[in-house]
């Protein structure tokens, strides 16, 4: 529950329940059961209103996106979209970044226009983006369950995967091009393991999970240069000389889609769910 400090101008209404408002250079969506009825664009919203959320726009490039897309969205479409938002905010109990607002809904507006018109949406990373953010592929489900409600289509899993990632994204920096690089590397990481082993992984599989998670914590550590420590490196390398070996060329991989340096440490441990997908061969 937020109370307003200070009077606030309608600028849009949305629906009975959502309005926005322009407030000191940025704008503030509100959420508060009937605060959109009879009103009207410029009409004022009393200080001491209680709300039960606020979402803000502070960036003036999201700011300008923002209204773009509110101008060619209608409003009911938009309703929706800002209703399974605030949805979101309340399950994870967090501050979603605001670029949301502008990335996820444009997104879904031109999916759900693909979906009408027949074209299929394929997603190469459905099962990457699935295992490497279950939280976030389940909180698609709803915001798919809610969008595809309104527009009477059935959103797809593929689709839904491309959605999570937008939420991945915004619970974190709100850089999708980041999350969507790291699944692509997570895919082209797991394609280098079956070639060099020459089997085929079980993408269903508990190891085939746990790689997944490994690689998506062991690029975040890269990234942000917090590598852990090995002390069993030398051992590993000396017992498990295959592996290594791959480990070490995934390193490369790394290094050169991220220009980054991976510590011997990381390639210790990426040795060991590597021969574990060796182990399973036998």
């Amino acid at each position: 529950m937020v109370i307003l400090s200070k009077d606030e101008v309608v600028s849009k209404v949305f629906n009975n329940n959502i309005v926005l408002v322009n407030s000191s250079q940025e704008e503030k969506i509100l959420f508060a059961k009937g605060i959109g009825f009879g009103k009207k664009n410029g009409q004022t919203i009393s200080k001491g209103t209680k709300v039960d959320k606020v979402f803000t726009i502070e960036n003036q490039e999201n700011i300008v996106n923002f209204n773009e897309m509110v101008r060619k969205i209608n409003d009911d479409f938009f309703a929706v979209c800002e209703e399974a938002i605030y949805e979101i905010s309340k399950k994870l109990n967090d501050e979603l970044n605001e670029h949301i607002h502008i990335g996820l809904i444009d997104h879904l507006f031109i999916a759900v226009e693909r979906l009408k018109n027949k074209e299929e949406i394929e997603n190469p990373f459905l099962i990457e983006t699935e295992t490497l953010y279950p939280k976030e592929f389940t909180l698609a489900k709803i915001v798919a369950e809610r969008v595809g409600g309104y527009s009477n289509i059935i959103i797809p899993d593929g689709e839904i995967a491309f959605i999570a990632l937008h939420i991945h994204s915004c619970i974190n920096n709100g850089k999708i091009s980041n999350t969507i690089k790291n699944t692509y590397l997570s895919s082209i990481i797991v394609e280098h393991v079956e070639e060099r082993l020459d089997i085929k992984i079980d993408k269903k599989s508990l190891d085939y999970a746990r790689f997944c998670t490994h690689i998506k914590f062991a690029l975040q550590r890269i990234m942000e240069n917090t590598c852990l420590y090995n002390e069993l490196s030398k051992m590993i390398k000396k017992t498990y000389k295959e592996s290594y070996v791959i480990s070490k060329e995934i390193s490369k991989i790394i290094e050169n889609e991220l220009n980054v340096k991976v510590t011997s440490d990381e390639i210790a441990f990426l040795t060991i769910h590597i021969e574990r997908f060796k182990a399973s061969k036998k």
